[in-house]
């Protein structure tokens, strides 16, 4: 749900009255000037908020640890979104951490409740998004969907700071390595998160930096690729980062994670929704400021179930995104008493550089739903254009 998406069709038009929901908190006019001061050319925001949040809660972390060391940095923070004193800028919240002052962070994406123990949030906020006639998101239809439970949020107490006397005793400066999808299949959705990271590094240089210096930003794509994203891994890891910032897809994350661990580092992934993540094996060194795709289903489903289809075919890239938020999806109708025999349920493989849904498109075709559900990224442009080859009627 990204208004550039659009360019993956030759007419306008193919993608007119579809919906859908994304990871998205209110933005106010004010951080979407703040971001186009970054990147003038910025048309779309999707996991912006996120991102930006992401640096800062580590850069907060950082500050009330008195240390960039990471095991330091995630000791604090879950401690960063609950309890202390409530902050919502980056030069606020810093003063406050500096002064090791217990905080509680209310930035972009995290306004309400924390983080669950095991480092995601318990609440969060989704867009309700419209594609008008000329395949551009209407924000003027834009609504928003709130999931999740407040009372998951941790209660648990941070461990004091060190607050060693000088940086050379913190280890300053603080390093964190992007792992953001700027090639592959999900990089239509790089401007909004390279934009968001860029602003929250000038904005906490802004404010004083991390003890006392500059906090340092070193590039580094994950080509919506494991391999890829492992030597951008590898890469960081010789470069001595503390924090890595990504991945973008949930699958990626999963496939460089033992590597993440194994060399001490922090994973803090701005986009990363596979529920599967919640309960993976990271040694306490995984993050994800986007909420796990058990609270996006209930929100999903939600937004389908508002129109009343009788009969709901669901399409979904085989990957552990795709495949978790269609698992996740038929939970929440099915208990909002859609029957099994009233879903159809089909993946794609999405390894081909075009992928050939054809024999899907029958399948959905024989099968008649009144709604259509499509999991997927840029690539899944080609799932539609086998539907519309088929003779797949789109409402609109």
């Amino acid at each position: 749900m990204i208004s550039s998406f659009g360019d993956e069709f030759d007419q306008p038009g193919a993608l007119r009255g579809m919906k859908g929901t994304t990871p998205l908190a209110p933005l106010t006019d004010d951080f979407k000037n703040r971001l186009k001061g970054v990147n003038p050319e910025l048309g779309d925001y999707v996991y912006s908020g996120e991102t930006y949040d992401a640096v800062v809660m580590s850069a907060l972390a950082a500050e009330l640890a008195g240390s960039t060391a990471p095991a330091a940095i995630a000791a604090q923070l879950i401690g960063v979104t609950s309890g202390g004193t409530p902050c919502d800028t980056a030069k606020t919240c810093l003063a406050l951490a500096a002064a090791g002052t217990d905080l509680v962070y209310r930035g972009v994406s995290m306004r309400t409740g924390g983080f669950t123990d095991v480092g995601e949030p318990s609440v969060a906020s989704f867009a309700t998004l419209h594609f008008d006639d000329q395949d551009q998101l209407d924000d003027g239809k834009m609504e928003f969907v709130n999931a999740g439970d407040e009372t998951q949020a941790s209660t648990r107490s941070a461990p004091p700071g060190a607050r060693p006397s000088g940086a050379a005793a913190s280890g300053a400066p603080l390093k964190i390595g992007g792992l953001l999808p700027k090639t592959g299949d999900l990089k239509l959705a790089y401007p909004p998160m390279a934009a968001g990271a860029a602003l929250a590094i000038r904005e906490v240089n802004a404010a004083g930096g991390v003890l006392g210096e500059d906090v340092a930003f070193v590039e580094g794509d994950d080509g919506t690729d494991p391999e890829v994203a492992k030597a951008t891994v590898a890469s960081h890891i010789a470069a001595g980062v503390h924090v890595i910032l990504g991945a973008g897809a949930s699958g990626v994350s999963t496939a460089v994670l033992p590597q993440v661990k194994a060399a001490g580092l922090i994973l803090f992934s701005p986009s990363n929704t596979a529920a599967s993540l919640t309960g993976a094996d990271d040694g306490g060194l995984y993050f994800r400021t986007a909420p796990p795709d058990v609270m996006q289903g209930a929100a999903l489903g939600d937004v389908i179930l508002r129109d009343g289809p009788k009969r709901i075919a669901i399409v979904a890239r085989d990957d552990e995104y795709g495949s978790g938020l269609e698992e996740n999806l038929r939970a929440a109708l099915d208990r909002s008493g859609v029957a099994a025999e009233n879903m159809l349920a089909l993946t794609y493989d999405h390894t081909s550089e075009t992928i050939d849904f054809t024999g899907g498109a029958e399948e959905v075709k024989k099968f008649k739903p009144d709604a259509l559900v499509l999991i997927g990224f840029a690539e899944s442009a080609d799932v539609i254009k086998a539907l519309q080859s088929a003779g797949v009627e789109f409402k609109h």
